[in-house]
Protein backbone atom coordinates (compact mmCIF):
# COMPACT_ATOMS: atom_id res chain seq x y z
CA UNK A 1 0.00 0.00 0.00
CA UNK A 2 1.30 3.46 -0.93
CA UNK A 3 0.29 6.56 0.98
CA UNK A 4 1.11 10.22 0.42
CA UNK A 5 2.57 12.15 3.34
CA UNK A 6 2.95 15.90 3.54
CA UNK A 7 6.17 17.31 4.97
CA UNK A 8 4.82 17.72 8.51
CA UNK A 9 3.52 14.12 8.49
CA UNK A 10 6.83 12.45 7.61
CA UNK A 11 8.60 10.28 10.17
CA UNK A 12 12.09 11.45 9.23
CA UNK A 13 13.82 8.85 11.40
CA UNK A 14 12.12 6.08 9.43
CA UNK A 15 12.61 7.95 6.15
CA UNK A 16 16.36 8.37 6.66
CA UNK A 17 16.59 4.78 7.89
CA UNK A 18 15.03 3.56 4.64
CA UNK A 19 17.46 5.67 2.60
CA UNK A 20 20.46 4.47 4.57
CA UNK A 21 19.82 0.77 3.89
CA UNK A 22 18.46 1.20 0.37
CA UNK A 23 20.11 -0.29 -2.70
CA UNK A 24 19.63 3.03 -4.52
CA UNK A 25 21.02 5.30 -1.79
CA UNK A 26 21.52 8.86 -3.06
CA UNK A 27 22.71 11.96 -1.21
CA UNK A 28 20.14 14.03 -3.15
CA UNK A 29 17.24 12.26 -1.41
CA UNK A 30 18.44 13.17 2.09
CA UNK A 31 16.31 15.48 4.21
CA UNK A 32 19.10 18.05 4.46
CA UNK A 33 19.60 18.19 0.67
CA UNK A 34 15.90 18.39 -0.15
CA UNK A 35 15.13 20.93 2.57
CA UNK A 36 17.63 23.31 1.00
CA UNK A 37 16.86 22.71 -2.68
CA UNK A 38 13.05 22.79 -2.29
CA UNK A 39 12.61 25.18 0.63
CA UNK A 40 10.92 22.24 2.45
CA UNK A 41 8.36 21.90 -0.34
CA UNK A 42 8.34 18.13 -0.73
CA UNK A 43 6.07 15.21 0.06
CA UNK A 44 6.95 11.55 0.48
CA UNK A 45 5.22 8.52 -0.97
CA UNK A 46 5.58 5.62 1.46
CA UNK A 47 5.15 1.91 0.75
CA UNK A 48 3.77 0.03 3.79
CA UNK A 49 5.75 1.05 6.90
CA UNK A 50 8.63 2.84 5.14
CA UNK A 51 9.68 -0.33 3.31
CA UNK A 52 10.17 1.92 0.30
CA UNK A 53 10.00 5.70 -0.05
CA UNK A 54 9.81 8.20 -2.89
CA UNK A 55 10.42 11.92 -2.22
CA UNK A 56 8.26 14.23 -4.34
CA UNK A 57 9.45 17.86 -4.66
CA UNK A 58 6.99 20.44 -5.90
CA UNK A 59 6.43 24.09 -6.65
CA UNK A 60 3.20 25.95 -5.95
CA UNK A 61 1.35 27.77 -8.71
CA UNK A 62 -1.74 29.56 -7.40
CA UNK A 63 -1.90 27.06 -4.57
CA UNK A 64 -1.60 24.03 -6.87
CA UNK A 65 1.24 21.55 -6.40
CA UNK A 66 3.25 20.87 -9.54
CA UNK A 67 5.95 18.21 -9.26
CA UNK A 68 9.32 19.50 -10.45
CA UNK A 69 12.85 18.39 -9.60
CA UNK A 70 14.58 21.41 -8.07
CA UNK A 71 17.67 23.06 -9.50
CA UNK A 72 20.86 20.93 -9.10
CA UNK A 73 18.87 17.94 -7.83
CA UNK A 74 19.53 15.47 -10.62
CA UNK A 75 18.00 12.23 -9.34
CA UNK A 76 15.41 11.11 -6.79
CA UNK A 77 13.07 8.17 -7.36
CA UNK A 78 12.25 5.09 -5.30
CA UNK A 79 14.46 3.91 -2.44
CA UNK A 80 14.11 0.41 -1.04
CA UNK A 81 16.13 -2.45 0.40
CA UNK A 82 16.13 -4.17 -3.00
CA UNK A 83 15.13 -2.48 -6.23
CA UNK A 84 11.89 -4.03 -7.48
CA UNK A 85 10.39 -2.97 -10.81
CA UNK A 86 6.92 -4.07 -9.68
CA UNK A 87 7.05 -1.77 -6.65
CA UNK A 88 8.60 0.98 -8.76
CA UNK A 89 5.66 0.68 -11.16
CA UNK A 90 3.24 1.14 -8.26
CA UNK A 91 5.02 4.35 -7.26
CA UNK A 92 5.09 5.56 -10.87
CA UNK A 93 1.36 5.07 -11.34
CA UNK A 94 0.54 6.58 -7.93
CA UNK A 95 2.59 9.67 -8.81
CA UNK A 96 0.93 10.13 -12.18
CA UNK A 97 -2.54 9.52 -10.76
CA UNK A 98 -2.25 11.91 -7.83
CA UNK A 99 0.03 14.74 -8.96
CA UNK A 100 0.48 17.21 -11.77
CA UNK A 101 3.98 16.33 -12.98
CA UNK A 102 6.14 18.80 -14.89
CA UNK A 103 9.46 17.00 -14.39
CA UNK A 104 10.45 14.10 -12.14
CA UNK A 105 13.76 12.21 -12.28
CA UNK A 106 14.18 8.69 -10.93
CA UNK A 107 17.63 7.24 -10.14
CA UNK A 108 19.83 5.01 -12.26
CA UNK A 109 19.09 1.92 -10.12
CA UNK A 110 15.30 2.12 -10.54
CA UNK A 111 13.95 -0.29 -13.17
CA UNK A 112 10.50 -0.22 -14.75
CA UNK A 113 8.22 -2.27 -16.98
CA UNK A 114 6.94 0.97 -18.49
CA UNK A 115 8.94 2.59 -21.26
CA UNK A 116 10.21 5.91 -19.93
CA UNK A 117 12.46 8.55 -21.41
CA UNK A 118 15.99 8.44 -20.02
CA UNK A 119 18.83 10.88 -19.44
CA UNK A 120 22.56 10.36 -19.01
CA UNK A 121 24.88 10.61 -16.05
CA UNK A 122 28.48 9.54 -15.53
CA UNK A 123 30.06 7.94 -12.45
CA UNK A 124 33.55 6.90 -11.40
CA UNK A 125 33.54 4.11 -8.83
CA UNK A 126 36.14 3.72 -6.03
CA UNK A 127 39.48 2.37 -7.18
CA UNK A 128 43.18 3.17 -6.90
CA UNK A 129 43.84 6.58 -8.42
CA UNK A 130 46.67 5.21 -10.60
CA UNK A 131 44.24 2.79 -12.22
CA UNK A 132 41.59 5.48 -12.66
CA UNK A 133 44.11 7.85 -14.24
CA UNK A 134 45.41 5.11 -16.53
CA UNK A 135 41.91 4.82 -18.02
CA UNK A 136 41.66 8.53 -18.87
CA UNK A 137 41.52 9.20 -22.60
CA UNK A 138 44.80 10.19 -24.29
CA UNK A 139 43.31 13.63 -24.94
CA UNK A 140 42.44 14.12 -21.26
CA UNK A 141 45.94 13.10 -20.22
CA UNK A 142 47.42 15.61 -22.65
CA UNK A 143 45.15 18.33 -21.28
CA UNK A 144 46.42 17.61 -17.78
CA UNK A 145 50.04 18.12 -18.82
CA UNK A 146 50.19 21.89 -18.27
CA UNK A 147 53.08 23.69 -19.92
CA UNK A 148 55.88 25.05 -17.73
CA UNK A 149 54.71 28.66 -17.82
CA UNK A 150 51.21 27.75 -16.62
CA UNK A 151 52.55 25.38 -13.97
CA UNK A 152 54.89 28.03 -12.57
CA UNK A 153 52.16 30.69 -12.42
CA UNK A 154 49.13 28.72 -11.26
CA UNK A 155 47.76 27.17 -8.09
CA UNK A 156 44.70 25.34 -6.82
CA UNK A 157 43.00 26.82 -3.79
CA UNK A 158 39.80 26.32 -1.80
CA UNK A 159 37.88 29.59 -1.62
CA UNK A 160 35.04 31.02 0.47
CA UNK A 161 31.50 31.58 -0.73
CA UNK A 162 31.81 35.33 -1.38
CA UNK A 163 34.72 34.82 -3.78
CA UNK A 164 32.85 31.98 -5.48
CA UNK A 165 29.66 34.05 -5.76
CA UNK A 166 31.45 36.85 -7.58
CA UNK A 167 33.03 34.43 -10.07
CA UNK A 168 29.75 32.56 -10.68
CA UNK A 169 27.82 35.76 -11.39
CA UNK A 170 30.36 36.71 -14.06
CA UNK A 171 30.66 33.30 -15.67
CA UNK A 172 27.49 31.25 -15.17
CA UNK A 173 25.97 29.83 -18.36
CA UNK A 174 23.07 27.53 -19.14
CA UNK A 175 20.48 29.14 -16.86
CA UNK A 176 17.43 30.63 -18.55
CA UNK A 177 16.48 33.30 -16.07
CA UNK A 178 18.08 35.65 -13.59
CA UNK A 179 15.89 34.05 -10.92
CA UNK A 180 17.58 30.70 -11.65
CA UNK A 181 21.00 32.23 -10.96
CA UNK A 182 19.72 33.67 -7.67
CA UNK A 183 18.28 30.28 -6.73
CA UNK A 184 21.55 28.56 -7.62
CA UNK A 185 23.58 30.97 -5.51
CA UNK A 186 21.28 30.69 -2.49
CA UNK A 187 21.40 26.90 -2.73
CA UNK A 188 25.19 26.78 -3.01
CA UNK A 189 25.53 29.21 -0.10
CA UNK A 190 23.28 27.06 2.09
CA UNK A 191 25.23 23.91 1.19
CA UNK A 192 28.51 25.70 1.90
CA UNK A 193 27.22 26.85 5.29
CA UNK A 194 26.19 23.27 6.10
CA UNK A 195 29.78 22.11 5.41
CA UNK A 196 28.66 19.75 2.65
CA UNK A 197 30.01 21.86 -0.20
CA UNK A 198 33.32 23.49 -1.03
CA UNK A 199 34.57 25.63 -3.87
CA UNK A 200 37.91 24.82 -5.48
CA UNK A 201 39.48 27.42 -7.76
CA UNK A 202 42.27 27.37 -10.35
CA UNK A 203 44.36 30.54 -10.19
CA UNK A 204 46.54 31.75 -13.05
CA UNK A 205 48.70 34.79 -12.35
CA UNK A 206 46.68 35.27 -9.13
CA UNK A 207 43.38 35.45 -11.05
CA UNK A 208 40.62 32.83 -10.87
CA UNK A 209 40.15 31.26 -14.28
CA UNK A 210 38.14 28.15 -13.36
CA UNK A 211 36.12 26.97 -10.39
CA UNK A 212 34.15 23.87 -9.38
CA UNK A 213 31.55 23.31 -6.67
CA UNK A 214 31.92 19.92 -4.95
CA UNK A 215 29.24 18.39 -2.71
CA UNK A 216 30.17 15.61 -0.25
CA UNK A 217 27.77 13.26 1.51
CA UNK A 218 27.31 9.55 2.09
CA UNK A 219 29.96 7.80 -0.04
CA UNK A 220 29.75 10.29 -2.91
CA UNK A 221 31.57 13.37 -4.18
CA UNK A 222 29.27 15.20 -6.61
CA UNK A 223 30.21 17.85 -9.12
CA UNK A 224 27.41 20.40 -8.67
CA UNK A 225 28.91 23.09 -10.85
CA UNK A 226 31.78 23.94 -13.20
CA UNK A 227 32.41 27.62 -13.95
CA UNK A 228 34.98 28.93 -16.42
CA UNK A 229 36.30 32.27 -17.57
CA UNK A 230 35.92 32.00 -21.35
CA UNK A 231 39.26 33.74 -21.91
CA UNK A 232 41.04 30.74 -20.39
CA UNK A 233 38.76 27.91 -21.49
CA UNK A 234 41.58 26.15 -23.39
CA UNK A 235 44.01 26.18 -20.47
CA UNK A 236 42.48 23.04 -18.89
CA UNK A 237 41.94 24.53 -15.45
CA UNK A 238 38.62 22.68 -15.08
CA UNK A 239 40.20 19.33 -15.99
CA UNK A 240 42.98 19.98 -13.49
CA UNK A 241 40.50 20.79 -10.70
CA UNK A 242 38.36 17.71 -11.35
CA UNK A 243 41.40 15.45 -11.59
CA UNK A 244 42.66 16.85 -8.26
CA UNK A 245 39.36 16.02 -6.52
CA UNK A 246 39.30 12.55 -8.06
CA UNK A 247 42.89 11.93 -6.92
CA UNK A 248 42.07 13.01 -3.36
CA UNK A 249 38.85 10.98 -3.00
CA UNK A 250 38.42 8.16 -5.51
CA UNK A 251 39.84 5.37 -3.34
CA UNK A 252 36.95 5.75 -0.91
CA UNK A 253 34.19 7.63 -2.74
CA UNK A 254 32.10 7.54 -5.89
CA UNK A 255 32.71 10.58 -8.09
CA UNK A 256 29.40 11.71 -9.59
CA UNK A 257 29.70 14.01 -12.61
CA UNK A 258 26.01 15.00 -12.26
CA UNK A 259 25.23 15.30 -15.94
CA UNK A 260 26.09 14.50 -19.51
CA UNK A 261 23.05 15.25 -21.65
CA UNK A 262 24.58 18.15 -23.59
CA UNK A 263 27.00 16.91 -26.31
CA UNK A 264 29.85 19.24 -25.27
CA UNK A 265 29.49 18.31 -21.59
CA UNK A 266 29.25 14.60 -22.41
CA UNK A 267 32.43 14.77 -24.48
CA UNK A 268 34.25 16.54 -21.64
CA UNK A 269 33.14 14.05 -18.99
CA UNK A 270 33.87 11.01 -21.18
CA UNK A 271 37.53 12.02 -21.19
CA UNK A 272 37.75 10.78 -17.58
CA UNK A 273 36.39 7.39 -18.73
CA UNK A 274 33.50 7.18 -16.25
CA UNK A 275 30.67 4.66 -16.48
CA UNK A 276 27.59 5.81 -18.36
CA UNK A 277 24.38 5.49 -16.33
CA UNK A 278 20.87 6.15 -17.63
CA UNK A 279 18.07 7.28 -15.33
CA UNK A 280 14.36 7.42 -16.13
CA UNK A 281 12.51 10.72 -16.24
CA UNK A 282 8.98 12.02 -16.63
CA UNK A 283 8.76 15.34 -18.45
CA UNK A 284 5.47 16.90 -19.48
CA UNK A 285 4.79 19.99 -21.55
CA UNK A 286 2.70 22.92 -20.33
CA UNK A 287 -0.03 21.74 -22.70
CA UNK A 288 -0.09 18.34 -21.00
CA UNK A 289 -0.18 19.97 -17.56
CA UNK A 290 -3.22 22.03 -18.56
CA UNK A 291 -4.95 18.90 -19.84
CA UNK A 292 -4.13 16.99 -16.64
CA UNK A 293 -5.22 19.95 -14.51
CA UNK A 294 -8.66 19.87 -16.13
CA UNK A 295 -8.87 16.10 -15.63
CA UNK A 296 -7.83 16.34 -11.98
CA UNK A 297 -10.29 19.17 -11.38
CA UNK A 298 -13.16 17.10 -12.75
CA UNK A 299 -12.24 14.21 -10.47
CA UNK A 300 -11.85 16.48 -7.45
CA UNK A 301 -8.20 15.54 -6.91
CA UNK A 302 -6.99 19.11 -6.47
CA UNK A 303 -7.70 20.43 -3.03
Amino acid sequence: MIKKLKYNEIDFKKYEGCLEKSEQRKYSASKSFLDITTGKQWDVLVYNDYEAVMPVPFILKKGIKIVHNPLICQQLGVFSDKDDNKINEKFLHFLQKNYLVRAYHFNETNSFDSKLKTKKNFLLYPDEYAKVFARYSPKRKRKLRLDDEVTENSELKEIHYKEAESFIKKNVIGLDKEDDTDTLLKTLQAFHSSKHLKFLAFYYHQEITNMIAIYSDYDTIALLGTFNDKKYIKMSGASTLIDHVIKENIENCIFDFEGGNLPSIEEFFRGFRPELKHYAVIENSKKTLIRDFARFLMKGKLS
